[in-house]
């Protein structure tokens, strides 16, 4: 690589990195204000039912000593202070370091998300290749309808019909939790505690990229090259797998880089629904008990996963189509 050209990619890397950082302060304040602003008393998350037969005297020094009667910017830059020492503070609800708590859950929703993300790409690309290679046949359109039902269900609604089924009539899987009472540390237990929640992320996302696969796949095979290959008699299974699909593949790895997010969102609903104890679960916790310090630790890792797989995903495409960068470039100017 040449020096120049050397140089504008590391300035540019710079730049996305400074507009990142830009957006995550932007970030931390809205939902810091947001937070703050809405009705309930945080009070509540850290006494609860206690908080009855506590006297005004008492809860005014609880706000003190919690910090609440501080006025917003004040509270604001001590929160920024802990962050610099790695402090997120303390969590209302658990009465623990937020730290400790999200220290103990978040491989629960890596595990899920992990998974889940596997199985959808894996299987997405079958799928995509499989009607591909059967365009405009019964089996395509059947496919393509089925994939469009299952796709346009809210996950919530197939989590609950999937526990009702197999959980709750059949009792073949367990309807939610991340392992049975005394089993933390059996791999076979918490998988089968994954099959459900996994089933319904699986479900969710897979025609939506499938489609893409199998869309670019026939994209691909109107072009003029492929069209010189099948004058060479080579069948057209092979065209796809040795020619369409190497020619694609850039583009899906963008697309794999920016769907992390849109997986990671579909993680959050579905632990919510099978009561998963998960950075999902401890989010919707922490916005209904008034967690302030949690709800800012999720909010700010929630956005740091979304803008670290978007530059991912944008400086991975503008590698593989330089025009990219320069038509971004123009609209930015």
């Amino acid at each position: 690589m040449k020096p120049n050209l050397r140089k504008e990619k590391t300035e540019y890397v710079i730049r996305k990195l400074l507009q990142m950082i830009l957006v995550m302060i932007l970030l931390s304040m809205i939902v810091f204000a947001l937070a703050r602003l809405c009705p309930g008393d945080p009070l509540r998350s850290y006494y609860g039912d206690g908080l009855d037969r506590m006297s005004e005297q008492q809860k005014e020094l609880a706000r003190e000593n919690l910090g609440l009667n501080d006025s917003m910017p004040v509270q604001y830059a001590r929160w920024v202070q802990g962050v610099f020492r790695g402090d997120l503070g303390l969590s209302f609800k658990y009465k623990r370091p937020v730290t400790e708590v999200i220290g103990a859950m978040w491989a629960n929703t890596l595990a899920l998300g992990g998974i889940s993300y596997i199985l959808t790409f894996v299987l997405a690309i079958w799928l995509g290749r499989f009607c591909a290679l059967r365009e405009e046949t019964w089996t395509d359109r059947i496919l393509c309808r089925l994939g469009v039902i299952s796709g346009s269900i809210p996950a919530f609604f197939l989590a609950l019909i999937l526990i009702l089924i197999f959980a709750v009539n059949l009792h073949l899987l367990p309807t939610g939790g991340a392992y049975s009472l005394g089993h933390a540390n059996d791999l076979a237990d918490r998988l089968w505690h994954l099959v459900l929640p996994v089933t319904v992320m699986v479900l969710g996302h897979l025609w939506y990229y499938g489609y893409m696969v199998r869309n670019k796949l026939l994209e691909e095979t109107r072009k003029d090259y492929v069209m010189l290959v099948k004058s060479q008699g080579i069948d057209r299974r092979k065209i796809l797998n040795h020619y369409c699909f190497r020619n694609i593949m850039p583009s899906m790895l963008v697309i794999m880089a920016i769907s992390v997010p849109h997986i990671l969102g579909g993680t959050y609903v579905v632990e919510m629904v099978f009561g998963y104890p998960g950075l999902g679960t401890l989010s919707f916790e922490s916005a209904l008990y008034q967690d302030y310090n949690m709800l800012m630790a999720l909010c700010m890792i929630t956005g740091i996963v979304v803008l670290v797989f978007n530059l991912l995903a944008q400086i991975l495409g503008e590698f593989i189509d330089p025009r990219m960068q320069y038509e971004s470039e123009e609209v930015a100017a």
